[in-house]
């Protein structure tokens, strides 16, 4: 389902429900594709692979030692469990694309740069549960960071409760796009 979120929605949705602990179904179009081409590669190349090198080993005669046959049926229910997890999870995420009236505003898919405590510039972006990579920069809408940015604008303050207590960030900028 792809839709275009008007800051009204994004608030409700996700300020006003952040105390459930359920998995938001907010996805970025990046995400997305990130998920489909991992189902897309499960299930046409992989899988296949599998199957054809579990076929092999069974025609190699007892099953009960054959290695290369009991890791192989391990993988593919490996693979199994998760394309139904993906093809599942798809089925209840929602697109989000950013909207022209969020300029100014931290919402879903924002890139946000705040200043630590210490002087430190912090850049993240909120992503959906399924996509979140700290390598990237990327952290899920539903962790107490992202809940603290939420519909915050430059110059706020955030306190973040943290493992080692609470900590106050400032947002310095607010983007939609990446830098180039």
């Amino acid at each position: 389902m792809l839709v275009v979120f008007d800051i009204i929605s994004q608030v409700d949705n996700l300020l006003c429900n952040n105390h459930s602990m359920k998995k938001s179904n907010y996805i970025t179009r990046a995400g997305w594709d990130r998920l489909d081409q991992e189902l897309k590669f499960l299930w046409k190349d992989e899988r296949p692979k599998i199957t054809r090198s579990v076929s092999e080993a069974a025609a190699q005669g007892d099953r009960s030692e054959n290695a290369e046959y009991i890791y192989g049926k391990r993988r593919l229910r490996e693979i199994d469990r998760r394309v139904r997890f993906l093809m599942k999870r798809t089925e209840d995420l929602t697109i989000v694309y950013p909207d022209p009236k969020q300029e100014g505003r931290v919402f879903f898919g924002a890139w946000v740069t705040l200043l630590n405590e210490d002087d430190a510039e912090v850049v993240y972006r909120l992503v959906g549960p399924d996509e979140w990579d700290v390598e990237r920069g990327e952290i899920s809408i539903d962790s107490p960071m992202a809940r603290a940015v939420l519909g915050k604008a430059v110059d706020d303050e955030v306190v973040v409760q943290t493992p080692e207590g609470e900590r106050v960030f400032d947002i310095i900028a607010i983007r939609y796009k990446p830098l180039e």
